[in-house]
């Protein structure tokens, strides 16, 4: 009897070991947020699904769409990684440029239009997201005098992610 008991008990722990998890919950009872990597293979879609979401916006508001910018992007990412480095998301480069003197120095021949920074865990999608949710980043992504986009970020180590949206004409 205690081996078909004890067969029983292992079963049930086995059975119990395939049941799925449910999400960790914090201290408040809502879920806790998940860490987002980005993998490589998420850094080549993650311009393009920006690009997409903000002309889907634009659109929304009958305003014309962007196109990405290599230098706009390329000044974006090393902004970015600047930010992470100086531990602060603000629109001063270590090295004391704005927006503009990082766009001349990528090669962009244009205007810059604005610029949004972003210091988070979150997705770039949740970060358009809050964007959109404050006036003053949501006119940079609406604005109709800006054509062209450049998105960069840089992940530490630590999963928080440095976003940078940089339009210019």
């Amino acid at each position: 009897m205690k081996s078909v008991i004890a067969a029983a008990f292992v079963g049930m722990m086995a059975l119990s070991a395939c049941a799925p998890e449910g999400p960790k919950l914090g201290p408040d009872g809502q879920p806790l947020p998940e860490l987002y990597t980005i993998t490589k293979k998420d850094a080549e879609v993650i311009p393009q699904r920006v690009l997409e979401s903000v002309n889907s916006l634009r659109a929304a508001r009958g305003t014309a769409p962007l196109v990405l910018n290599p230098s706009l992007t390329a000044a974006a990412t090393a902004h970015s990684a600047d930010m992470a480095a100086q531990n602060r998301p603000w629109h001063w480069g270590s090295d004391g440029s704005s927006p503009l003197d990082r766009a001349k120095r990528a090669g962009y021949p244009g205007e810059v239009v604005g610029e949004n920074i972003s210091e988070t865990y979150e997705t770039e999608i949740q970060t358009l997201s809050a964007w959109m949710g404050l006036a003053d980043t949501r006119d940079v992504i609406l604005n109709p005098a800006a054509s062209q986009m450049g998105f960069g970020w840089f992940q530490e180590p630590s999963g928080k992610i440095w976003w940078t949206l940089v339009t210019g004409r």
